[in-house]
């Protein structure tokens, strides 16, 4: 047994999961996690929880077409085209090429947790646009709530890691 199928063997290989909500916000912290993730020798998990909010509803439904389909279907082609995009700009990321993808039901913060737990991940990279004053107090922040919630660490990536910025 060599020494990585040993480490895998006793450790378990274990990863990194990246909550993603499309933005530029997301982007960057897939990319940091998937260079973060090669230096490890470690899996990438990107989840998507689909989930369409008060302050945002028919957020899945970008064409007619769309109406027709469940926010499950959209959400998924959502993520093919997200990954596909990112793969696409950056072609000699592995971690990227080899990330799993998840889309799960629920409310974002509470899920992000569950699954982090259930995939046993050892870090958790999310994307934040860093909302302040009465948007903050009003919506709260998923990336916050994970933060204050999460029994692994947390790292928060926003799109100036890239010099980009959400409209």
């Amino acid at each position: 047994m060599n020494q990585q199928a040993t480490k895998e063997a006793s450790f378990g290989k274990t990863s990194i999961l990246v909550p993603v909500d499309f933005t530029t916000d997301s982007e960057a912290a897939l990319v940091w996690a998937c260079r973060y993730a090669e230096n490890l020798d470690v899996d990438v998990k990107v989840l998507h929880i689909v989930h369409d909010p008060g302050d945002a509803p028919g957020a899945y439904h970008q064409s007619e077409e769309d109406l027709l389909e469940t926010m499950e279907e959209v959400a998924q082609d959502l993520m093919n085209k997200f990954l596909a995009k990112l793969r696409n700009k950056f072609p000699d990321l592995n971690a990227l090429a080899t990330a799993q993808s998840l889309l799960i039901k629920g409310i974002p913060a509470t899920r992000i947790l569950e699954v982090a737990e259930q995939y046993s991940v050892q870090h958790i990279v999310m994307g934040s646009r860093g909302r302040t004053g009465l948007p903050h107090l009003l919506l709260g922040s998923k990336a916050e709530r994970v933060v204050q919630l999460s029994p692994v660490p947390v790292t928060i990536v926003k799109a100036s890691y890239f010099g980009e910025k959400d409209d």
